[in-house]
């Protein structure tokens, strides 16, 4: 989201009461932005593959569902990992036969219930596998089933994020002795299966890593086909994992830069053979996303001044934990919500929880700030708001969408209401007092 776009956002968003003493953290999202990254996406494969492609958003990165309803009339499906995802997906009307299910830990009745709705899945492991050869047995339509292959190709920057390192818990591991060997086999005493699926991280990991991880899922699609004598894979699900550049307003790697470097990289995975899926979820909606926070205090300790803002762990949790990770861009703004002034000051951004370490941002340069000031965590529309941490019980902050008209005016809808005291209450056993008396 650039300031062009931003500010008018931010000071619309004071000026029409979404920030208060009630509600002093708010998230907001770029209906327009979420738009053109959907566009973006499509038109990058577009150009590289007449083949069908599903583009099915990775929905744990914002497990919102009028943001998987956006999503979805924009043409992009769902991945979903839980009963819950697919409850929102659903939700959202996203039908099934775009959706696809992943997860390593899927049990027998979810894997029941996504064979009786039509969802495409992809099976973690071989004991997956055998769950769902009983599941089968007798039945004439199956949705489409795929395997997931860990390529064991390594791991980028975050550890975390790094899904096809050598003792990754995704997956099949395919450079383990004999693996290779046993994964044409399930497929070819398994005809129903016509999906092989990889994802080999996200944040953190370079490009060409991706590629290495895609390619070697292209050759494996290639053998399996020639051992059993027929096209029987028809689709491969690349997963997702474009980084974000969390360092500027810039988008950069695009889904145009990627799409063209696979095709240079692996020409055959667009040569119409096979059908795709992508996974995609930061990359699309993490830059049209910034959260409001009051600064309620400001103080100085040892030299260095620190801004009490009410934004901290329970919204920003893997900047709080991993910093150096995860560091967010932090933009100043007066209590008008106007760009604030004056001669940049080294300060820490600390959130409201009671530990040390809750700091947005440590050892900034930033205009000077002051109580009722406003400050931006910026490029926070994945992962951020959407996954909330429940640390001191402080609630969920309402998430508002916004439309900038020809006029230049701004208008929000909510997406999510701020959770009231009420709401925390309930979910503490508020009506079970007595339970332990």
């Amino acid at each position: 989201m650039t300031p062009e776009r931003r500010n008018p956002a931010v000071r619309a968003a004071v000026e029409q009461g979404l920030l208060t003493e009630e509600h002093p953290v708010v998230a907001l999202l770029d209906t327009a932005g979420i738009r053109a990254s959907a566009n973006a996406l499509k038109e990058a494969f577009a150009r590289v593959t007449d083949a069908p492609v599903l583009h099915a958003f990775a929905v744990k990165a914002a497990p919102l569902v009028p943001v998987l309803a956006l999503l979805h009339a924009e043409g992009i499906g769902a991945e979903v990992a839980s009963p819950g995802e697919l409850a929102l997906a659903r939700a959202a009307g996203v039908p099934a036969h775009r959706t696809v299910l992943d997860s390593p830990a899927k049990t027998t009745a979810e894997l029941r219930e996504a064979l009786r709705l039509g969802i495409a899945l992809n099976a973690d492991n071989v004991q997956e596998l055998t769950r769902i050869d009983a599941l089968a047995a007798g039945t004439d339509r199956l949705p489409p089933l795929g395997l997931r292959i860990n390529p064991q190709v390594g791991g980028g920057t975050i550890g975390a994020l790094s899904t096809a390192t050598a003792t990754s818990k995704f997956g099949v591991a395919l450079r383990d002795p004999g693996a290779r060997a046993e994964v044409v086999r399930m497929y070819r005493e398994r005809p129903w299966l016509t999906r092989l699926h990889t994802h080999t991280g996200s944040q953190g990991i370079p490009l060409a890593r991706m590629v290495e991880g895609v390619r070697e899922l292209h050759a494996l699609a290639e053998e399996i086909n020639t051992a059993v004598g027929r096209r029987q894979i028809d689709t491969l699900d690349i997963g997702g994992g474009l980084p974000v550049n969390f360092a500027s307003d810039t988008t950069e790697p695009t889904f145009d830069t990627y799409a063209r470097l696979l095709a240079r990289e692996v020409p055959g995975l667009f040569d119409g053979g096979y059908g795709l899926v992508t996974e995609y979820g930061r990359a699309l909606i993490a830059k049209h996303g910034l959260m409001l926070a009051r600064v309620e205090y400001t103080k100085v300790s040892g030299g260095r001044p620190i801004a009490v803002t009410h934004a901290g762990v329970q919204v920003a949790t893997r900047t709080v934990y991993d910093p150096a990770a995860w560091p967010l861009r932090i933009a100043a703004y007066d209590g008008s919500g106007r760009p604030k002034g004056g001669d940049p000051v080294v300060q820490d951004i600390a959130g409201p929880a009671c530990f040390a370490g809750d700091l947005l941002a440590e050892g900034r340069e930033l205009p000077p700030l002051e109580p009722g000031d406003t400050v931006a965590a910026l490029d926070t529309g994945a992962y951020y708001f959407s996954n909330h941490y429940g640390y001191n019980t402080l609630p969920r902050p309402a998430v508002h969408a916004f439309t900038t008209g020809g006029d230049g005016r701004v208008d929000f809808r909510t997406v999510r209401a701020a959770q009231a005291t009420s709401e925390l209450v309930a979910e503490a056993g508020g009506d079970r007092a007595d339970a332990l008396l």
